[in-house]
């Protein structure tokens, strides 16, 4: 399989990404937990069937030491009893907020709520703007059909 653009050729593509990985370092370097960011990227990436983002945040959870039960059930994150609550809240307000088209209001009142209970301010900034960076990147990768399975851990800085 042969993605249909070369993100990774095209000058055009490559600042516009800049700046979305500009965003991502932001996220990066909050005060949200680096394991429910992995968490978070995968859900999302699983749901908007980002084969290129699912393979890199497996990859890269794995490496930074995720266990493989806590990461083949994040797709079954409401049957399995391996994530904490925080991360339960921070999953499902993932789910709300990438399946925004789902959901005539959205992102619940509970959602929102039960989220708060977990995260400060800071985090629930860091977790909203997370989820639109995974969401765009998601996008753009499913459009363009970038193939997955090569990725290795670290590879883009």
């Amino acid at each position: 399989m042969n993605a249909r653009l070369n993100l990774f050729g095209n000058p055009d593509v490559a600042t516009f990404l800049k700046h979305i990985n500009s965003a991502g370092k932001v996220v990066a370097d909050s005060p949200l937990p680096a394991t429910t960011q992995e968490l978070v990227k995968i859900r999302a990436s699983q749901i908007n069937g980002c084969g290129f983002c699912t393979d890199m945040h497996t990859k890269d959870a794995a490496h930074a030491g995720e266990t493989p039960t806590r990461l083949h059930l994040v797709a079954a994150w409401r049957e399995a009893t391996v994530f904490t609550d925080a991360e339960r809240a921070a999953l499902e307000l993932a789910e709300q907020g990438t399946r925004i088209a789902d959901a005539a209001g959205g992102v619940t009142d509970e959602a929102w709520a039960n989220a708060a209970k977990h995260y400060d301010e800071a985090q629930l900034t860091a977790l909203v703007s997370l989820v639109a960076v995974i969401n765009a990147y998601n996008r753009i990768n499913v459009m363009v059909q970038q193939p997955a399975g090569d990725y290795q851990p670290g590879q883009f800085g």
